[in-house]
This record gives structure tokens, C-alpha cells and sequence, in this order.
């Protein structure tokens, strides 16, 4: 689990089949209170655990999992890490927890055709992304974990309830999927997507000042160039209408 700065850290998505989001840990370990940001997909549970305690951290300092959005890249595995850290609360986006409380999986699949798909190839009955949900975030909170200052920002577009954590200090952003290096972005086709919102969405983040991208998927990138999110803007603006 490599360190991106001091007290954040980086658990790698292992891609197979299907895509599996990157999660990452964040707070100082000595607070016994830290947070992983995203579980990621379908049987990478174990994967994600056992790397948080090859690093020394004791999973019992891990209180919650904060869901940028709720796509199955990124809550495939929630249940299997919360069945070995059943403590943990879950946090995310109130327009995507609503639906996770219903047991409305739409947020979940984002298309019936992949719905099926992911049904049949792994095993997934329905209702098994139905959960309570212990946090709802609207976006302008300002969350204290482990010790650090994150800000959550909504910015819709890829889904309905896509948020995005910076730390203002350090300048880091984690954006889930919305924004990726080599200027890439979330698609916006999906269930709640909407492409207009989430245009709004990357020129709201362009107006941050950030050091440190820490997307759901692909590299993470140190150093980035202070115009780099304004430029994805412009490359992508005629298509976010």
C-alpha cells in the first residue's frame, strides 16, 4: 500500500474482467480514526483489508468507508469489507444513499444490460447493494478525519451523487471518477449521469489549486501542471451539453 504524502495512502485497483476502483486511507494512524475513500469491485475485499495490515495499521483504527459515488467498480466490495470490519460506517452523496436504502441498484449498475451481466457472471442476487447508509453528504461540509481537514465537493455528472474530497493544505483531490489523468474523464452516460452537470462539475474542480490527483481509476499524478484540470475543460467542453 504504497504512501502518496504523510498520512495518505494508495491501495491500487487490481483490473481484471471488469475495471476495480483504486481506494485510498486516509488520516494519521495514531488517531485511530482513519477513513478508506471507495471499497472497489466484486471480490477484491480481502485484497483491500490485507493490504491496510501489510502496511502495520490495525484495521480496528479504520472507521468508515466514504463512497464517491456508488457505481459497482466502487461498492462491489463493500459487504465483503465490512464483513471483516463490521464497525465501520458508510458514508456517501445523500441523492445516491436515498437510493441505496431503498435497495434501488440503478445507481448501482447504471444500465439493465449491465445489471444482467454482472448478475449472471458473479453471482449477485438483487438487493445486494442495500444498505443503510450512517453519513449523508450534501457537498460544503468540511469533514475532520483522522486528524486531517477534507472538504467534500459535489460534482455531479458522472452519477447524481459523485463527490469529490480535497485537502486544502496539501492540495489533494480525489476526485472518484470524474476527472483522470492524461485528461480524461467519467463517462456520462449512465444512470443519473448528465453530461451539462458534470461540464459544471470539472470547471468547479478546475478552480481548485491541486498538487496531488487521486482518481478512482488509471495513474495518480503528483505535481500536476496548474492548469491541467482547465485544459480537460476546454478538450472536453463541445461534448458536455
Amino acid at each position: 500500500m504504497p504512501r502518496v504524502t504523510e498520512n495518505v495512502y494508495y491501495i491500487p485497483g487490481q483490473d481484471g474482467f471488469m475495471p476495480d476502483a483504486h481506494a485510498y486511507v486516509l488520516g494519521n494512524p495514531s488517531s485511530q480514526d482513519l477513513s478508506i475513500v471507495d471499497a472497489g469491485f466484486v471480490g477484491k475485499g480481502n485484497y483491500k483489508v490485507e493490504s491496510i495490515q501489510k502496511e502495520g495499521i490495525e484495521v480496528s483504527t479504520v472507521k468508515r468507508i466514504i463512497m464517491t459515488h456508488t457505481h459497482l467498480d466502487h461498492i462491489g466490495c463493500l459487504a465483503e469489507i465490512r464483513k471483516e470490519l463490521p464497525w465501520v460506517e458508510v458514508w456517501a452523496h445523500r441523492s445516491e444513499a436515498d437510493l441505496l436504502e431503498q435497495g434501488d441498484e440503478r445507481a448501482v449498475y447504471g444500465m439493465n444490460m449491465f445489471k444482467t451481466l454482472c448478475q449472471l457472471q458473479f453471482g449477485l442476487k438483487p438487493g445486494a447493494f442495500k444498505f443503510k447508509v450512517d453519513r449523508k453528504l450534501d457537498g460544503g461540509e468540511t469533514l475532520t478525519l483522522g486528524g486531517m481537514a477534507w472538504e467534500v465537493v459535489h460534482i455531479p455528472g458522472h452519477s447524481m451523487g459523485s463527490i469529490g474530497l480535497y485537502h486544502r493544505p496539501a492540495k489533494i483531490l480525489i476526485p472518484g471518477d470524474v476527472a483522470y489523468a492524461d485528461h480524461a474523464i467519467g463517462r456520462f452516460d449512465l444512470y443519473g449521469a448528465n453530461p451539462s452537470e458534470l461540464k459544471k462539475s470539472l470547471i468547479r474542480l478546475s478552480e481548485l489549486e491541486v498538487d496531488a490527483l487521486l482518481p478512482g481509476h488509471n495513474q495518480i499524478v503528483k505535481g500536476l501542471p496548474k492548469d491541467y484540470l482547465a485544459k480537460t475543460v476546454r478538450q472536453w467542453e463541445s461534448y458536455l451539453h
